[in-house]
């Protein structure tokens, strides 16, 4: 991972990807915070489904950013 990814640059993702991306990340610290900083091999399909949840509602709009292409 580049420290320009790190750091907020894209690196040339489009918004919908930065908003997956975020959307991910944040349910995974979400998952991490709960569970006491720690994901247990069982706890992954419980994690999958969350994460997944997170990004069906990016997809649908509520999380998804402004398209600044649209007139």
């Amino acid at each position: 991972m580049s420290d320009a990814f790190v750091v907020g640059d894209p690196d040339g993702l489009s918004p919908l990807l930065v908003a997956i991306r975020d959307a991910v990340a944040r349910e995974l610290h979400a998952q991490l915070a709960l569970r006491g900083e720690r994901i247990e091999l069982a706890d992954l399909p419980e994690v999958s489904y969350q994460v997944s949840l997170r990004v069906d509602e990016t997809l649908r709009g509520s999380g998804r950013p402004p398209d600044r292409h649209r007139t």
